[in-house]
């Protein structure tokens, strides 16, 4: 193996633990000024540290953790205002997007929505909320990719790192969870009507109660 293909490999296997971490923070399975130390992840994952620590370095990156010679690596708060700030933005970029896709939508892309829509709402009615928070990303992502605009892409996908851990505190909440929803189905109407400003205002109220229900959350004693 040459040097070159053993930067690669390491850079992919950083990668990988990297996602993995991020799950689990994005989740909850790791919680805020939870400590993550090397040795015990490379034990638990089955690989060196050379790779956690550069994953670390990379959720550091990210925001979601912060490191220091003392403490070493330890996952970052998320504060009220935080969630609302990030929301705020997110709003408008995805509101954006919306009205894109509603404005160039083609036969192809609404069946792929309503597949994406219709899978959802079988999770959500069987009570996986992990696999309608998994297939809810898709479908927030998937209309940001078919905006087609990567400014737009650029922003939303720097910003959605940290504001993930946000979304799946929001789906805990049974009265927000069910407004979701209803959400979602407003905008498949906005999209099959073709009607790019219902599709925005739709799409940016549903970010805004987000921020708004994920700032709550995180505000609970």
């Amino acid at each position: 193996m040459t040097n070159a293909q053993k930067v690669d490999q390491q850079k992919a296997g950083a990668a990988q633990v990297a996602a993995i971490l991020r799950d689990r923070i994005v989740k909850g399975d790791i919680k805020a000024r939870d400590r993550l130390v090397e040795r015990q992840l490379s034990t638990e994952l089955n690989v060196s540290r050379t790779p956690i620590r550069e994953a670390l370095k990379l959720l550091e990156a990210d925001g979601l953790i912060e490191i220091s010679l003392h403490r070493g690596a330890i996952v970052s708060d998320y504060l009220p205002g935080d969630a609302l700030a990030l929301f705020d933005v997110i709003a408008v970029l995805e509101s954006l997007a919306a009205k894109r896709v509603c404005e160039t939508l083609t036969p192809a892309v609404l069946q792929q929505l309503e597949d994406f829509h219709g899978a959802m709402l079988d999770h959500h009615s069987a009570g996986r909320r992990r696999d309608y928070f998994d297939l809810n990303t898709m479908i927030h992502d998937f209309i940001i990719q078919q905006a087609a605009n990567p400014m737009l892409l650029e922003t939303h996908e720097r910003l959605m790192i940290r504001a993930r851990r946000g979304r799946f505190l929001a789906i805990m909440n049974p009265e927000r969870l069910s407004q979701a929803v209803s959400e979602h189905e407003a905008l498949m109407q906005a999209f099959r009507s073709k009607d790019a400003s219902l599709a925005e205002n739709v799409w940016a109220q549903h970010l805004r109660h987000t921020g708004e229900t994920v700032a709550a959350a995180l505000d609970a004693p």
